[in-house]
């Protein structure tokens, strides 16, 4: 195998874990209003990111997914792009 023969298998690097960015700019409330700020955490498609990849908190990510759809809703923010 090819432990024995002294060769390894290559192990994937952890990626450094992200920062919420809304927890660094200490805000209480996300604003639906703010429509820069809720188009970072969106894809270019126009869903909404997971935070595994966005790296908000649990805290923030259900404000920003609940600010996203009140955009939405009030026509600030496109359901879908294509």
């Amino acid at each position: 195998m090819a432990d024995e023969r002294g060769q390894r298998k290559p192990r994937g690097r952890r990626s450094r874990r992200k920062v919420c960015q809304f927890c660094v700019d200490k805000c209480e409330h996300i604003d639906y209003k703010d429509i820069a700020r809720l188009r970072k955490c969106m894809t270019e498609r126009g869903k909404i990111m997971p935070k595994r990849m966005s790296g908000t908190c649990a805290k923030h990510q259900r404000q920003v997914s609940m600010a996203i759809k009140r955009a939405r809703v009030v026509a600030l923010l496109p359901y879908v792009t294509d």
